[in-house]
């Protein structure tokens, strides 16, 4: 018998034997809800793991074909914004066509560079797998992101240079604002949106559901403007096809300055807190598992059910 299943029937053999009172009821119903709320905070988990530990030993060609696809995703996104915001002049219309690049990056499954600040660092802290595979997918994955967005940007531009002003003008804002506290704290939030966003993926199997996370998320980033570092890039890399008044120095300076907040945002204020809420009893489940080469049912059987 599976975990939550032992569980729950534990709990009915207690009230068969104690009584069946409304408060006896009551309470046996709310001991199943949180028991059952427990456990998909630690499937979504495993889960997550599962998925970490396949990108951090995924091959050279499909890291990288996996993250140009994602660069190219974000790209159309970028393309929506143009055509929507050239057509419309709608800023806010603008953001949500913005969303198509993120429903493309989910239903395709590809990935940001960005995206990889929960599902691997996860992986890694439960299996052990230490910093250098998660360094290895982060620097191919951002550098398959950018040369994807870059090539689709050019072709975007060159089908359609009617857009040339839309694209200039929506770069131009990163290159305004620059460095500085407004930009740093900026990339924070992006940073948790992103990795939100996938723990929010990660958290259900509805497909409806991980496009309401795609489309609340891309909606956010693009109509508030926010450094993130690969969208950032994809905007600017339009602006630099169209004609824009900086240069590629410029964007590598703000693609780094916005990287690091980033990474904190990521990491600090969601990653962290998630594997908090898992609890460190099943991050060390998951670590003797990875130890002992056993399934983590396995795991589970040898040791029981534990709180988080």
């Amino acid at each position: 018998m599976d975990p939550i299943n032992a569980r729950l029937k534990t709990m009915r053999d207690r009230v068969a034997h104690g009584g069946s009172g409304p408060a006896v009821l009551r309470a046996d119903r709310d001991a199943q809800e949180r028991v059952l709320e427990q456990d998909k905070v630690r499937a979504a988990f495993e889960a997550t793991v599962e998925e970490g530990y396949r990108r951090l030993h995924r091959t050279w060609p499909g890291l990288l074909a996996t993250g140009m696809v994602g660069g190219i995703d974000v790209a159309l996104g970028v393309f929506g914004i143009l055509l929507v915001t050239t057509m419309t002049g709608n800023r806010l219309l603008g953001g949500l066509a913005f969303a198509i690049g993120f429903v493309a990056l989910m239903l395709a499954k590809s990935e940001l560079f960005t995206e990889n600040f929960l599902v691997p660092v996860a992986a890694a802290v439960a299996r052990k797998t230490g910093p250098l595979p998660v360094l290895r997918l982060w620097a191919a994955t951002a550098v398959a992101n950018l040369i994807g967005a870059w090539i689709m940007m050019g072709i975007v531009l060159i089908a359609l240079p009617q857009l040339g002003h839309a694209a200039v003008e929506v770069g131009v804002h990163f290159y305004k604002v620059g460095i500085g506290l407004r930009s740093f704290f900026s990339a924070v939030l992006g940073g948790v949106l992103i990795t939100l966003m996938t723990w929010m993926e990660r958290g259900t199997e509805s497909i409806l559901g991980k496009i309401v996370a795609a489309v609340m998320t891309a909606f956010l980033l693009a109509t508030g403007g926010l450094f993130h570092a690969i969208v950032l890039s994809v905007d600017m890399f339009a602006a630099l096809h169209a004609g824009a008044p900086f240069g590629y120095l410029d964007w590598f300076k703000l693609f780094l300055w916005a990287s690091l907040p980033n990474i904190l945002g990521g990491i600090g204020f969601v990653t962290v807190l998630r594997l908090a809420q898992v609890g460190w009893r099943r991050i060390e489940r998951e670590r003797e598992t990875a130890e002992a080469g056993t399934a983590p049912e396995d795991v589970t059987r040898e040791h029981g059910e534990g709180g988080t």
